[in-house]
């Protein structure tokens, strides 16, 4: 897209000259690479749908990283890009949905949001003197708290004549990959044919030469990140359309993602170097590796462990070419190396097809007569949602199914792309705990469209059709578990609440369980309410923190075990005698400190069962047998007195 910032040395041999072109397109060699390799594994990768699948899943990172790259190629680093895009979309949510703006004033007010970013984090750096790494970061932290603030950390529906955006044109061509492209071409044009474009690459060159040159340096980086702040909008309404909504969470750690498609595609962190190309290629490499760890069932733990890898090797990369001789020069310039780069590009693009071409002969025999089914999981970092993945594997493996299991990390959007995959690889089920009921939706759509079944587990999909939900009811267990500790107390006592992660509608439903629960025991009174995100850790610094101003409360109520047994920690000695604790879900671990009398009770959800039944209702589905809308689990107070008879 932009013009070459690396320039070969002359006189290389012929073996030179390959190499040469293996080290200053290595992006492109990898992103070659890893396409033959992933048709050869996988008969579900090279289809037309999967494809677009892919540039779809590519889109939000790569708008993203064009942003990224002017930041890098000057020398600079933007740590609150992915905050900066929930914000953005936040923003027009909240103004066209909840206050009636017209929504291309909310557009506008979007994008003025992530030029308002930009230009703090610009002011900051240049004028502040704060290193781009403190001043954005600060920003992360900043605007993510604002798009909880103005949310309330709740997901707001997206209008609808935005939410086009994540459709399709002609029923097939998706408008993200769209917005993708227009992007990258402003950002190459931007890079390579404008006045500030030069100014990137001499001030991430040297930064002092360009001043002392008379750039205006500190206008110039004002500029700079206020561009990055305008492509992480763009990047946010991109992604708030595709999940029909505006998630506070969203593109959370996205800044990670962004950068590493920067390094990937060539830029040097040292500034000076990279192109709009390269970054493109660099958000298809991850997407690619993603897309097809997903094929090919590899555990999502381990697909942090690629691409961790894959960056490594990026970097080292950069390195080699370094030492092989290669030198940046200017945007702009170096215009006989623009033919060689797009012969380079037609080569590459004729062997690619080549290479595929033979190896998808090896998917032409008869197809597997096994069930297939895909299980997309909100989070495998909790105990619960594990014990969910363990009961549906051991009912997959005993009725011969195969069972592919993905972890969101509580990502609705990184979930969306995982239901789109399973779609595409022709799974006979889909079955989804989602990470938002809403923003799930318009996944399961696909998915009907399709004529594939869906079971949801836990939690329901609004706005959309499935085949059953198997939950038990998180709002009925939310008032069990407020009934369970106000009688402990005796219908009277100061507790605290402590929250799950705001945004996520298991939070929303176990929260409104709580508040109707005690309603019937006015004499409880609730001194504090926090979030602690569902996590262990958070729990016990949060219960300590509250302690400090409430020393004396009775009763604390947990959304789920986690937070129970760092509030546990929290109270110390005390758990169990003058502070009752009752948690939320009655995992291993809670069921043990139920045991040893810490914890006082856990509202049991049986997630080993709910997985077992979401695979059997899955079965049922395909083989074209009657299954229930709804099947609940019932939930089930476990206290000392009958946690010994208690399997979950």
């Amino acid at each position: 897209m932009a013009a070459d910032t690396l320039k070969s040395t002359t006189g290389a041999s012929a073996p030179g000259g390959l190499r040469r072109l293996l080290l200053d397109n290595g992006a492109l060699t990898a992103l070659i690479v890893l396409v033959i390799a992933l048709s050869a594994l996988s008969g579900d990768f090279l289809t037309t749908d999967n494809l677009l699948n892919i540039g779809v899943q590519a889109a939000v990172t790569a708008i993203l990283a064009f942003g990224v790259t002017f930041v890098i190629v000057s020398a600079g680093i933007d740590l609150s890009v992915g905050s900066v895009a929930a914000l953005s979309a936040t923003v027009l949510a909240w103004s066209a949905t909840n206050h009636g703006v017209p929504v291309f004033l909310a557009l506008v007010l979007a994008v003025a949001t992530g030029v308002a970013a930009g230009l703090v984090n610009g002011f900051l750096i240049a004028y502040g003197k704060l290193p781009p790494f403190i001043a954005t970061l600060a920003m992360l932290s900043v605007a993510r708290g604002l798009s909880l603030v103005i949310s309330g950390g709740v997901p707001i529906p997206f209008p609808d004549s935005v939410s086009h955006l994540g459709d399709t044109l002609g029923d097939w061509l998706p408008v993200p990959v769209l917005v993708m492209v227009l992007m990258g071409v402003i950002a190459a044009v931007v890079l390579g044919r404008t006045y500030i474009g030069r100014s990137m690459y001499a001030i991430g060159g040297n930064e002092e030469a360009a001043r002392l040159s008379g750039l205006r340096v500190k206008r110039q980086k004002l500029a700079i990140y206020a561009l990055s702040g305008v492509f992480a909008a763009v990047a946010g309404v991109v992604l708030a359309s595709r999940l029909s909504s505006a998630q506070p969470q969203a593109a959370d750690g996205y800044e990670l993602d962004a950068i590493a498609a920067v390094v990937i595609g060539g830029a040097s962190l040292a500034g000076g170097t990279g192109k709009a190309s390269g970054t493109l290629i660099g958000a298809l490499i991850l997407a690619v590796l993603r897309n097809g760890l997903n094929l090919l069932n590899v555990s999502a733990f381990w697909q942090q462990v690629v691409i961790g890898v894959v960056i490594a090797l990026a970097v080292l990369l950069d390195t080699v070419r370094r030492k092989a001789g290669a030198t940046p020069v200017a945007a702009g310039t170096g215009g006989g190396n623009k033919g060689r780069q797009a012969a380079t590009y037609a080569l590459a693009a004729v062997v690619t097809v080549a290479v595929v071409g033979a190896t998808s002969l090896l998917h032409g025999g008869s197809a597997s007569t096994t069930p297939k089914m895909g299980l997309s999981l909100s989070t495998l970092n909790n105990p619960f949602f594990v014990q969910i993945r363990t009961g549906a594997q051991a009912e997959a493996k005993k009725l011969g199914v195969d069972l592919t299991v993905t972890d969101a990390q509580n990502d609705a959007s990184q979930q969306a792309n995982q239901l789109q995959n399973f779609t595409t690889a022709g799974q006979g089920a889909i079955i989804v705990n989602p990470v938002d009921s809403d923003a799930a939706s318009n996944s399961v759509k696909a998915a009907d469209k399709a004529r594939i079944p869906v079971i949801a587990v836990d939690r329901g999909v609004n706005k959309a059709s499935v085949d059953a939900l198997v939950a038990s009811d998180n709002v009925a267990g939310g008032e069990l578990a407020a009934k369970t500790l106000a009688e402990k107390l005796g219908g009277k006592g100061r507790i605290v609440v402590l929250q799950g992660q705001a945004g996520t509608s298991a939070a929303r439903e176990r929260a409104a369980g709580f508040a109707r629960g005690l309603k019937a025991y006015p004499g409880i009174r609730v001194v504090a309410q926090q979030p602690a995100d569902f996590d262990r850790t958070k729990g016990l610094d949060v219960m300590s923190n509250l302690l400090q101003a409430h020393p004396d409360v009775q009763g604390v109520i947990a959304a789920n075990d986690e937070m129970a047994l760092g509030a546990i920690k929290a109270v110390g000695s005390e758990a169990g005698r003058s502070v009752q604790v009752v948690g939320f879900d009655g995992t291993p671990d809670g069921l043990k400190a139920v045991k040893d009398g810490t914890l006082y009770a856990s509202v049991a959800q049986q997630p080993t069962q709910l997985g077992r039944i979401a695979v059997d209702n899955a079965l049922r589905a395909v083989q074209g047998k009657k299954v229930e809308p709804t099947v609940k689990v019932p939930v089930k107070v476990v206290t000392k007195d009958n946690v010994a008879g208690f399997s979950g």
